[in-house]
């Protein structure tokens, strides 16, 4: 059965009481500090851990639970309440895969069951243009690659200093057998290595998204 470890000094329950994470077949572990976090963590691998933004050294254990061999391939999802706060890009910089804001809306559920599955990659070269927000007036449209794609995101090489872990971008990705290119727009959630930033896909056309299923299930089949 799949676990979920929840990370709070709160009780979340209320919060979380209607969503999938409350659904039978997923098990919930609850740690409501960093070292009951780590224990719980390593004793148990979850699939998925929800850690609070408020929580003390939540940074530090997102960290943690990457750099450990029994824990760094769970999915971690920030939760957090109110606008958007600068320690989230330190949070996503540190490993987290995402960020969900309380209470639960539209799309909750959806995004937090992407994450407990894993989803299918392929493994391409695929050249893609993009365009940062943050550097709009100076920099316009850049060239990189992306080294593989999924249903969630993709894995981009770009020359360095080009991305910044938080950052907005505006995609056309070029598959093949395609001659217009994909659009998609995407948030970069994790620097992978020099020059290589994990991007997260935040909005994808209906048209698009069957075009990226495509691609990935012929991979799936191969």
């Amino acid at each position: 059965m799949p676990q979920a470890l929840i990370c709070s000094e709160a009780d979340l329950a209320p919060d979380l009481a209607r969503t999938v994470l409350w659904r039978e077949g997923l098990d919930r572990l609850t740690a409501a500090s960093y070292e009951q976090a780590r224990m719980m963590a390593v004793a148990a691998r979850p699939e998925l851990v929800l850690v609070d933004r408020d929580l003390p050294r939540a940074a530090a254990l997102v960290s943690a639970l990457r750099q450990d061999e029994g824990t760094r391939r769970a999915s971690i999802a920030v939760v957090a309440r109110g606008d958007f706060e600068a320690v989230e890009v330190e949070l996503l910089g540190a490993g987290a895969d995402a960020v969900v804001r309380l209470p639960p809306g539209r799309g909750w559920d959806e995004r937090l069951m992407r994450l407990v599955t894993i989803p299918v990659r392929r493994q391409a070269r695929l050249p893609v243009s993009f365009r940062v927000q943050a550097l709009l007036q100076g920099s316009g449209t850049l060239r990189a690659t992306a080294l593989n794609l999924s249903r969630s995101g993709l894995l981009l090489e770009a020359r360095l200093g080009a991305l910044a872990v938080g950052e907005e971008v505006d995609l056309e990705v070029d598959l093949p057998g395609h001659a217009e290119p994909l659009p998609a727009q995407g948030r970069v959630v994790r620097e992978a290595g020099p020059g290589q930033f994990g991007v997260q896909f935040l909005r994808l056309e209906d048209h698009a998204r069957q075009r990226i299923d495509s691609f990935v299930e012929g991979a799936a089949a191969a």
